[in-house]
């Protein structure tokens, strides 16, 4: 009988990497990492209240230099002046991590950020609500279901 050979694990990112290129592609940016690494590339502060949405890039003119890009910027209420007066320093760290002078100037959009919602935390059942409950199911005699059901009667009175 033979065995199959080792199987080896792919990570997720390599198997999506393609699907992610194209959808950064068509927001002009050359790869994820500026999206990414926001908050290492414009600081914490900075990446607490903005989020890169695209760049665009002007259309060559032949014969003469391609001029920089402007990064288009999703700030969050009132850090938008905030942001435009730090727009130097952004600007410089962007071209910092790229290796070259790519982005010229910033472009601010007011809207909320894409965060993901903060999961509600579940706060355990009150054991003597459990035990209320329990009394009043004398009929079921399995032990784990009639335990299972008083906390889940609990929890629904407690809602």
């Amino acid at each position: 009988m033979n065995k199959p050979g080792p199987t080896s694990a792919k990570p997720l990112s390599a198997l999506l990497g393609g699907v992610f290129a194209d959808a950064y592609a068509k927001q002009g940016f050359a790869s994820r990492e500026l999206v990414t690494r926001w908050a290492e590339i414009a600081g914490t502060q900075v990446a607490h209240f903005s989020e890169p949405l695209k760049i665009q890039w002007p259309r060559p003119v032949e014969g003469q230099l391609q001029e920089p890009a402007t990064l288009i910027l999703r700030v969050e209420g009132p850090m938008a002046l905030e942001i435009q007066h730090m727009s130097d320093i952004i600007l410089e760290k962007v071209n910092r991590f790229f290796g070259w002078n790519a982005v010229g100037k910033l472009a601010l959009r007011q809207a909320p950020l894409s965060r993901p919602t903060a999961k509600r935390k579940i706060k355990p059942v009150d054991p003597n609500a459990v035990s209320r409950v329990a009394a009043t199911l004398p009929d079921v005699e399995d032990e784990a279901l009639k335990d299972a059901l008083a906390r889940l009667g609990a929890a629904i009175k407690r809602s």
